[in-house]
């Protein structure tokens, strides 16, 4: 399992290497309607140190800045980290950046009084080791905060949904179901307080630029979508305009959890 999570991981570092401005300033990161409602979550305190695990563009890191003592924003991709610090050294000075695996983080136990973690968590291969990291190094009582796409019981839907992540992405490991992320926190230590899911809606034409690496897998992408049935293309939201996939949406979930003290 070791070699094949390496192996994952490095194709996660190649893709967001290569693609990371694009991640800065993609709209759904830097303006989704969760950003906020992750200020709200947390209810934030001067005195608190954070740390932003896949930290991807700072979108995360940018918002919860001006609210605490410090952020520690991390990535497993140096490339991401420098594009996010040249994003956010525009808006705040109290974060720190380092390059870290989100499975093997490089902190002290019971160091962050709250962990976030946003759009990241389907490309990690051992969601297990992640969730019992955050664990280790969140003081008992800090908060966790997770938003990520997931999947729903159908499994013809998760099916289709995981494959279109993969033929759009190759780094892409796995959307999980809500229920599997609240067994594996429940499991270490993480009491679960509340969560929300949405319909979050992609604009098709960035959405699969963003990524794809020639007109070939851009087609294959294409086709997976428009041979997909009925009530999958009604579960996604298919919008198509003069032939062309215009829009779709995944579900996004969000979740917060408390650790146990």
């Amino acid at each position: 399992m070791r070699n094949n999570s390496e192996e994952l991981k490095s194709k996660v570092k190649q893709q967001f290497g290569t693609n990371a401005k694009k991640y800065v300033d993609s709209k759904s990161h830097a303006y989704g309607s969760d950003l906020p409602i992750i200020i709200s979550w947390a209810e934030p305190k001067e005195y608190w140190v954070v740390l932003d695990i896949a930290t991807g563009g700072g979108h995360v890191t940018k918002q919860l800045s001006p609210y605490v003592k410090q952020v520690f924003a991390t990535d497993i991709t140096i490339e991401m980290l420098n594009e996010a610090k040249k994003f956010l050294d525009q808006y705040v000075s109290n974060v720190s950046y380092i390059v870290a695996d989100a499975e093997r983080l490089p902190f002290l136990d019971e160091t962050f009084d709250l962990i976030t973690c946003r759009i990241a968590a389907h490309h990690f291969p051992n969601p297990q080791n992640f969730i019992g990291e955050v664990s280790r190094v969140l003081k008992p009582g800090g908060k966790f905060i997770l938003v990520d796409n997931i999947v729903p019981e159908d499994e013809r839907i998760d099916e289709f949904i995981n494959t279109l992540e993969l033929l759009r992405d190759h780094s892409h490991v796995r959307c999980y179901k809500e229920g599997e992320w609240k067994s594996w926190a429940n499991n270490a230590g993480l009491g679960f307080i509340k969560s929300q899911i949405r319909k979050k809606t992609l604009d098709y034409k960035p959405w699969v630029q963003r990524t794809t690496t020639s007109v070939d897998q851009v087609l294959i992408v294409k086709e997976h979508i428009i041979n997909a049935d009925e009530h999958i293309q009604e579960y996604c939201g298919i919008k198509m305009n003069q032939g062309e996939i215009a829009s779709f949406h995944l579900d996004e979930w969000m979740g917060l959890f408390e650790k146990n003290s």
